[in-house]
């Protein structure tokens, strides 16, 4: 009989966590990060506004302004860096659902959840992250193989238990209907005990300079403790991912091992892989 376990927090509704998890920044891209929320919040400031409120040099800002710009992000006007919110690469997420997520590209998904599960082996843990391409890996677990699988999210949950062989952990906390995921610190707690073999990472926006993002902020200090307590970092995203940016930084893409996707990734994004020495593997819907 499969066991499953569910920290107290799960039954409790606890007050809003907000925190970015900076630890695992790089200074440049925690600048960045902070000046994107700052242009969103405040839809325009100066330069000199900006080295203030970001505590370093006008020369520096100017730098990360660069990165912005070149992303049609920000845009400098009359001295004034605006912020461009019809920007293709980070959209306003106020409206997005998991369940408008899952109706995109499913096919492509399908064939990348099924290749992630083929990576799996006997009497692993596994963390799977929240996600509409994560969920595709439940489906395709075996059911013989003693496997045991972390999860916060109620799509996956619910997905595992129709597999009786699998070993369910559930980290839980206050429930988010957007994503459908699970978050609170005690939950987070429960993430550091775990050690696995392998997390499959979801991922709203991957992007060369600005890393890998997602759409809400409450979802980085779960990401983030799923990649320390795993071995093998393996980020599972359909190629339309490749190239935005969301407004919520998770980790640089140099902390991820493999990359699974589909074979619509471009060939750019196929020698970035090669010249970093991360794995990758594109599927098609007929594997």
């Amino acid at each position: 009989m499969k066991s499953v376990y569910f920290p107290l927090s799960f039954m409790l509704v606890y007050p809003y966590i907000l925190f970015m998890g900076a630890q695992c920044m790089s200074k440049k891209t925690e600048r960045i990060n902070k000046l994107m929320n700052i242009l969103k919040v405040r839809g325009y400031v100066s330069v000199r506004e900006l080295s203030t409120l970001l505590h370093v040099s006008e020369m520096t800002v100017r730098r990360d302004l660069k990165i912005l710009q070149e992303n049609d992000v920000a845009e400098n006007i009359s001295g004034r860096i605006v912020y461009n919110p019809a920007h293709t690469g980070i959209k306003a997420d106020a409206h997005y659902t998991l369940t408008q997520e899952q109706q995109r590209r499913n096919a492509q998904k399908e064939a990348i959840g099924r290749f992630a599960a083929s990576l799996i082996q006997a009497d692993d843990i596994i963390i799977v992250d929240t996600g509409s391409t994560t969920e595709k890996i439940i489906s395709c677990l075996p059911a013989d193989q003693n496997l045991s699988v972390l999860c916060y999210n109620i799509n996956i949950l619910m997905e595992l238990r129709r597999n009786p062989g699998v070993n369910m952990l559930f980290a839980g906390g206050r429930y988010h209907p957007n994503t459908q995921m699970f978050e609170s610190l005690e939950g987070i707690d429960f993430i550091r005990t775990i050690r696995a073999a392998k997390v499959f990472l979801s991922a709203a926006g991957i992007h060369a300079d600005l890393g890998i993002t997602c759409m809400h902020d409450y979802e980085v200090p779960v990401k983030q403790a799923v990649l320390k307590s795993s071995v093998e970092k393996i980020l599972v995203a359909d190629s339309s991912k490749f190239g935005l940016v969301r407004s919520s930084f998770i980790c640089e893409l140099s902390e991820i091992d493999t990359v699974i996707t589909d074979q619509e990734l471009s060939p750019g994004w196929r020698d970035y892989f090669h010249e970093k020495g991360i794995t990758l593997y594109t599927v098609s819907e007929s594997n």
